[in-house]
């Protein structure tokens, strides 16, 4: 994975690298009130992302996919200017992809 033109990035072991979605911090309720990111929620929220580099170990996820994980255990990492989640495979809940067409569970993004 290459984030910039500069350094080029290899993640090691089963590492995922993914983007954080800037879209996610608000939500709109069903009746089209706002919901700020900052808003304390009683249930824990998961969050999507898309994944841009992958360790040689990791054996379920590609680069494209998105992901669904635990925000409040990620690793945050700056790279020029960019803010990344850095994370396990075993940390992700589920992997949605076009690639995995027959063994989805017939829910969709």
């Amino acid at each position: 994975m290459r984030v910039s033109d500069k350094t080029p990035i290899k993640m090691l072991h089963d590492r995922i690298l993914v983007e954080l979605d800037r879209e996610a911090g608000e939500r709109r309720s069903s009746g089209g009130i706002v919901i700020p990111a900052t808003a304390a929620m009683g249930a824990q929220r998961l969050a999507w992302s898309r994944v841009v580099a992958v360790g040689p170990h990791a054996r379920s996820v590609e680069i494209g996919d998105r992901v669904l994980f635990d925000p409040d255990d990620k690793a945050e990492v700056e790279v020029h200017g960019e803010v990344y989640v850095v994370m396990r495979e075993r940390d992700i809940h589920a992997v949605a992809a076009d690639r995995l067409g027959d063994t989805a569970t017939g829910l969709y993004l």
